[in-house]
């Protein structure tokens, strides 16, 4: 019986971990798996007054097109810069230092650009399907009212009492709107399209960042990369010109997507670099065999000045 070699096994329960992410996220957005919790009012509260905007699709940014954006361009991104750069390796003669396979091991190797493309964009699936369900955690958890709750509410004031502003309705049964409009103001805390437009914004803008290093670049990618960064926080403004949610809910929408993003690129794909060269590797181990203190070196003014007229503007 051949027993399965640890990296396999440890590929298997990625998978499966993607898997339950999946689900997961599924069962947050589609099922009534998790209950949303009912947070009560004041009557005639400004703060929940606002006029109905309309169905999401009516918005200037509809789940449509933000969801497309968001799931087609990075993929198209990575895909292209990962030939790019697979492209300049393999005209520099640089293949050797490109990584091997983890999946059969150092006597076989596989195409660095599946390799690589797969890796950056399974992280990144996995890292959208995650904000989703600490938006929507979040969501069911507070139980948020949208500014435009009242309007979709449609609460008796008669009925209930309402003879004053600070009295406090905490009822279920307070509202007598459409259910289903209901339970969705009742989730807007955080924003979901400002966490995922922010993440997806922050993922790529990384990914150009640590990628591209052809040189000329120093003002193309810093604007790309904030021309990203705004469309995202636009939508988190829209969001709120609409009525749709609060600055808070889009504040922390943007802390949420932010940090899952930085984390995933900082700490799992390593800033989206390959392995080194084995040179960089020696050169690191030369480093560490360095005494802590050493004496510093004195120049003579003559050998100064001779570096110094030789020194590369850049």
């Amino acid at each position: 019986m051949r027993v399965p070699s640890p990296l396999t096994s440890m590929l298997y329960f990625q998978m499966v971990i993607m898997a339950g992410t999946v689900m997961l996220a599924y069962y947050f957005e589609y099922t009534d798996t998790f209950t949303v919790n009912v947070q009560g009012f004041f009557c005639y509260e400004g703060a929940y007054r606002k006029p109905y905007p309309g169905p999401e699709d009516r918005s200037a940014v509809p789940p449509v097109l933000l969801y497309s954006l968001t799931a087609g361009v990075p993929v198209l991104v990575i895909i292209v810069g990962e030939t790019a750069v697979f492209c300049l390796q393999l005209a520099t003669k640089d293949f050797e230092n490109q990584e091997k396979t983890i999946l059969t091991g150092d006597c076989c190797y596989i195409n660095p650009l599946v390799r690589r493309t797969i890796r950056f964009l399974g992280i990144y699936a996995f890292g959208l399907f995650a904000t989703d369900i600490f938006v929507n955690a979040g969501q069911v958890v507070t139980g948020n009212l949208a500014p435009h709750f009242l309007a979709l509410c449609k609460p008796n004031y008669t009925a209930l009492g309402c003879k004053q502003y600070t009295q406090f309705i905490s009822s279920v049964h307070a509202c007598t709107g459409n259910p289903d409009l209901i339970m969705k103001a009742r989730k807007t805390f955080p924003s979901k399209e400002a966490a995922l437009s922010v993440y997806a914004a922050m993922y790529l803008a990384m990914y150009i960042t640590n990628t591209v290093k052809a040189r000329g670049t120093r003002l193309a990618k810093p604007v790309l990369c904030l021309g990203l960064m705004c469309l995202a926080f636009l939508t988190g403004i829209n969001r709120v010109a609409e009525y749709r949610n609060h600055w808070s809910d889009v504040i922390a929408g943007f802390v949420i997507g932010i940090s899952i993003a930085v984390f995933l690129v900082v700490c799992v794909v390593n800033n989206f670099r390959g392995r080194q060269p084995e040179h960089e590797h020696s050169h690191l181990d030369n480093l560490t065999q360095m005494p802590m203190i050493s004496i510093p070196r004195v120049e003579s003014p003559l050998e100064k000045n001779h570096i110094t007229a030789f020194a590369e503007v850049t």
